[in-house]
């Protein structure tokens, strides 16, 4: 049985992919969604939360992540 490895948190290159912003525009966008949902500087931004943020559904965006 062979277990997949799946990621919790998101990085501004996965949000470059799903919006087709660029690095630095997606940047900008995890750190206007940290700050609205009152994250720490130093806490990671789930998939789970920018979804819920966004309003996009995971299954789509997992798809667009982990291929």
């Amino acid at each position: 049985m062979k277990i997949e490895k799946q990621r919790v948190c998101i990085y501004p290159k996965d949000i470059q992919r799903i919006t087709g912003k660029s690095y630095r525009q997606s940047t900008r966008l995890m750190q206007k969604v940290k700050t609205d949902l009152h994250k720490l500087e130093n806490e990671f931004l789930t998939i789970e939360d920018f979804c819920l943020y966004t309003g996009l559904k995971q299954e789509q965006v997992a798809h667009l992540i982990f291929g």
